[in-house]
């Protein structure tokens, strides 16, 4: 069926394409900072694999059907854009994590990407179901993408911080879950409407928090729990262990760099009246980057 208004249909496309480029170039400040520091500092290149398969999927169901040329143009330039993000993150990233993204982007964006067309093109008969069949796994996806920001959701209430869920980052996502909704909409394209319903709903979520939190003092888990166990820490005398009160202060200043609770690994170890406790400390939260989805 025509679609509704070709103007208006124009006219929301262009600026999906324009909302969703901004997104895509959302994590350059995390990746000149991965290049000034020639390292990865942790950060995971799963959202980039998804994002990458994400376009991939949207630009072969453009190809299968008609009328969908801005899906192709804004698609295109993400999956450049993201397997640059990839390249840059395997250059930098340690060897674990560097096997672990080659494991990903071969099983998601070469075998599964490759299954999709084979199943699509040799077992679907004509070009109108192979449309609905790929229609339907980019709608199941795009959902599956848009839920999963609900975690970074969950560690703003409960820390009272917005300090990984930007607002800008939040309020682009939003408009082009609204644009890609009307473009959709006037397309008569539920694959492409559906998603953003849910985009666009987290979107305001995210929003409205961050005017709820923007102000807010985040949320000191570490002091909230050192009382646990301040009855169990004793002073060591610097003249009988030395080394053990060097050591002891050094990880004491590891524990004031990074923000994570301490826990005993180790019972006590009696020597006269004093107790050393020695403690470990786990790495920081990492920031979660979000995917754009067109």
């Amino acid at each position: 069926m025509a679609p509704l208004s070709p103007h208006w249909t124009l006219a929301f496309g262009l600026l999906g394409n324009v909302v969703s480029f901004m997104v895509f170039l959302a994590p350059i400040p995390t990746f000149y900072k991965v290049y000034k520091k020639k390292s990865t500092e942790g950060f995971q290149s799963v959202p980039y694999v998804v994002g990458l398969f994400s376009a991939m999927l949207w630009i072969y169901y453009a190809l299968l059907k008609s009328n969908a040329f801005l899906l192709i143009t804004i698609n295109s330039v993400g999956c450049v854009i993201q397997t640059i993000y990839i390249v840059i993150f395997l250059c930098y990233a340690p060897k674990n994590a560097k096997l672990q993204t080659i494991k990903l982007l071969v099983g998601m964006n070469v075998v599964g990407f490759g299954m999709i067309i084979g199943l699509t093109q040799f077992v679907a008969n004509g070009v109108a179901s192979r449309v609905t069949i790929v229609g339907w796994i980019c709608l199941v996806f795009s959902l599956c993408v848009f839920v999963a920001p609900l975690g970074v959701v969950r560690q703003v209430i409960r820390t009272k911080s917005v300090e990984y869920m930007p607002f800008l980052l939040s309020l682009f996502l939003t408009l082009s879950a609204v644009m890609w909704f009307f473009y959709g909409l006037l397309l008569k394209d539920i694959n492409i409407a559906v998603p953003n319903v849910l985009g666009f709903s987290f979107g305001v979520i995210q929003m409205v928090l961050y005017m709820m939190y923007k102000d807010a003092q985040k949320i000191n888990t570490k002091s909230e729990k050192l009382p646990e166990f301040q009855d169990q820490i004793i002073v060591v005398d610097e003249r009988k262990f030395p080394e053990l009160a060097e050591q002891i202060v050094d990880v004491m200043k590891l524990s004031a760099l990074v923000c994570s609770e301490m826990k005993p690994v180790a019972p006590p170890t009696p020597c006269g009246n004093e107790t050393p406790v020695v403690v470990a400390v786990p790495p920081p939260a990492l920031p979660v980057q979000p995917v754009a989805v067109a």
